[in-house]
């Protein structure tokens, strides 16, 4: 392989580096974008995974840090976006897997439950927004940002707040896009006593459910947008309110979103009739405040009026356990340990992974390239031999497997970097995307 940790030259002051072998697959836009995004003010560094791609104006699967200020559209408009596994109590053996494709049904309606009970009971409470307390805005501290979002009148924001802060609809929902529920088995341990040490064997099988926060999270962004268009948020030790503001929403969007993907789970093992246990649930779009001990791994100064805070845009943390790396539909997933114990291999890489295998073809461009050589039931089976449930022609043609890099160089590389241990590989058995024909 090509060597895997990169330093890129910039017009910046910031660090940049690339956590990639020359085998892997990456287009020049998309470190265009990393370079791009590392000239905002108060920038430190930007670190490109494997698994890095072009995005709405940044860069997906990329870690930003930056020092007291945060800049929300860094994070996106799907906060708290993740992957969430649990064990389910049934052998790989006894898995029917013509029933269980049956049995999936009315998940893509909303959860006839009381959204807000579930949270209240999940401990995830509304925050109680501080007065705002906007400041003069600093020019050098504008970016003309392109984002997915937009703007929405004080009326529409009043409407909209009551019933997409509770969840009301959407709770408990995959979404479109490249969120999905896979059931998988598992197909190789590389890691005995670690595979153990969680409750796994052989023949477990388990849920994965990739979603975020729904609407909630572009609601967030939205108002954010509409306030301060691409500008950054100060965020040093003396915080003004507004800052404050979009943080206790960033966190309770990451919690919405982590009880959205534990409700998705309930709601498809009542439809299977099997129950479970929780293994892991990782964020990959957050900010969050970076360790004093990891900025001094970084060289960063660490006085008493400086904050630096880590943008994860399609990134996995390094310091939540261990994490699921998704390929396509038709690959493997990875459960991963981070080197926890390495901090100068894990500051290097931005203490973030890959979040996935990271898409190849543009989403516009996939039924081009795919409509000749496969018809949507082609589709519906991969090559692996496990099933795809998606009834919207144009989505099943967006996700197919070949519009996806190689996961298993993407973990190579990861490997290879000195960033993780592979514990096990996972095959689908169903994957799940949605029953709404269109």
């Amino acid at each position: 392989m090509g060597t895997i940790i990169k330093n890129i030259e910039t017009s910046s002051s910031a660090e940049v580096r690339l956590m990639i072998s020359d085998e892997n697959w990456l287009e020049t836009s998309a470190v265009d974008q990393l370079k791009k995004t590392t000239e905002l003010p108060g920038m430190c560094c930007g670190v490109g995974m494997p698994d890095l791609h072009p995005g709405k104006g940044q860069p997906i699967g990329a870690a930003f840090i930056s020092k007291n200020i945060i800049y929300p559209h860094l994070v996106g408009s799907d906060i708290g976006c993740g992957m969430g596994v649990w064990k389910l109590d049934v052998s790989a053996r006894k898995v029917k897997v013509d029933k269980w494709e049956k049995k999936l049904t009315g998940l893509d309606a909303s959860w006839s439950g009381d959204c807000d009970e579930w949270l209240k009971n999940q401990g995830v409470i509304k925050p109680e927004l501080r007065p705002e307390l906007r400041p003069e805005l600093k020019s050098d501290a504008t970016l003309a940002v392109n984002t997915d979002v937009t703007l929405a009148t004080k009326a529409e924001r009043k409407r909209a707040d009551k019933a997409i802060f509770s969840g009301n609809g959407t709770l408990g929902t995959i979404g479109g896009g490249n969120h999905f529920a896979e059931i998988q088995r598992v197909k190789e341990v590389f890691n005995q006593e670690e595979f153990a040490q969680v409750g796994l064997d052989a023949q477990s099988v388990v849920l994965l459910a990739h979603s975020g926060s729904r609407g909630l999270g572009q609601f967030i962004l939205r108002q954010h947008v509409d306030e301060y268009g691409g500008q950054g948020l100060e965020a040093g030790h003396h915080c003004a309110s507004q800052t404050e503001n979009y943080i206790d929403k960033h966190n309770y969007a990451v919690a919405w979103a982590s009880e959205n993907r534990n409700l998705i789970a309930a709601r498809f093992c009542h439809r299977l009739g099997v129950k479970r246990s929780a293994l892991l649930d990782v964020p990959h779009n957050t900010v969050t405040e970076l360790d004093s001990d990891n900025a001094v791994v970084l060289g960063f100064s660490t006085n008493k009026n400086e904050r630096y805070w880590i943008h994860r845009k399609g990134a996995s943390p390094t310091d939540q356990g261990l994490v699921m790396i998704p390929g396509s539909r038709g690959s493997l997933s990875y459960l991963v340990k981070p080197k926890a114990n390495d901090f100068a291999t894990l500051a290097q890489g931005g203490f973030s992974l890959a979040h996935g295998a990271g898409r190849k073809w543009k989403r516009s461009d996939v039924r081009g390239r795919l409509d000749k050589r496969f018809t949507a039931k082609d589709l519906l089976v991969t090559s692996l031999g496990s099933r795809v449930i998606c009834g919207k022609r144009d989505l099943l043609f967006e996700e197919a497997p070949q519009a996806y890099k190689d996961i298993d160089l993407v973990i190579a590389d990861l490997c290879s970097a000195g960033m993780i241990d592979v514990i096990a590989s996972f095959q689908p058995m169903i994957t799940y995307k949605t029953r709404r024909q269109s």
